[in-house]
Formats: C-alpha cells, sequence, structure tokens
C-alpha cells in the first residue's frame, strides 16, 4: 500500500497559493479531479453550502450518491474543524471567515483495491467581524469515498 500522492498536500497547495505560484509548482495534478472556491461568512451552514455546491458544479461528486455526499461532507467537517481550532462554530462565536477552498477527489494509492479518496483544504483567514482583526487559518478533511 504505496502512496502515488499525497492527495491532502495537493488540497493544501490548491487552497492556500496563487495560480501564478501554482503555475510555478507544475503539480501533477492530471491524477486527480479537483476544483477550486472562495466563500466569506459569518454561518457555517453557507460555508458548508458553498463547497458542496462547487464539488456538485464541476461533477466532484454525484448528488444521486449518498456515499459521494456523505464522504463530502465529513471532508469539510474535518477541515473546517481544523480552521475553527476545534470549536466548530463561526457566527455563533462573533467570528467570522474568509477562506479559499480546494476539493480534490482521486485515487491516491497504488493498488486501486484502495479506492477512490477525496480532500477538502481550506485557506484564509478567521477572527471577529472587526476589518484587521482576522488572523491565518488552515484545515485539511480527507475521507474515503
Amino acid at each position: 500500500m504505496t502512496k502515488k500522492l499525497a492527495i491532502g498536500k495537493i488540497a493544501i497547495l490548491l487552497a492556500s497559493l496563487s495560480e501564478e505560484e501554482l503555475t510555478t509548482l507544475n503539480l501533477p495534478l492530471h491524477s486527480f479531479s479537483f476544483c477550486q472556491g472562495k466563500v466569506g461568512s459569518m454561518n457555517m451552514q453557507k460555508v458548508i453550502s458553498a463547497v458542496e455546491t462547487a464539488a456538485k458544479r464541476n461533477s466532484l461528486i454525484t448528488a444521486d450518491y449518498y456515499r459521494e455526499t456523505h464522504s463530502l461532507y465529513h471532508a469539510i467537517l474535518e477541515g473546517l474543524n481544523g480552521v475553527t481550532r476545534g470549536q466548530a462554530a463561526i457566527g455563533e462565536m462573533s467570528r467570522t471567515v474568509g477562506l479559499r477552498f480546494a476539493i480534490v477527489r482521486g485515487k491516491p494509492y497504488d493498488n486501486p483495491a484502495e479506492g477512490e479518496w477525496i480532500a477538502v483544504a481550506f485557506y484564509g483567514t478567521i477572527g471577529a467581524p472587526v476589518k484587521g482583526s482576522e488572523h491565518e487559518a488552515i484545515g485539511l478533511g480527507i475521507n474515503h469515498i
């Protein structure tokens, strides 16, 4: 069970680096399906919905398959847990986020029996809803499909 590529590392790079920075790296992205997006909110459900919508619009998951939606949901929650430092709340705690995200799907292992995995990475800011009161945050969630 050896790894081909680190699916989480790819997701983190896609979420955190600019387009220009990504082109200089020349990442082997042909092995994975992925998309990127942005979301800013004081509402956790809006963040979750933005990622789910991006995954569906970019055909990374099929909404008709419960297991795919379920896997994505758990990867999102795990990633948000990192951003919120274990306090899975934003607006309820007078916090707001401005995040870039990346969703990556693929087979990161040489053995095809390991199946497909999905990773969701967030990078951006979190803080009080006052400009200049935020700081950087990052989160990563990975789940099997």
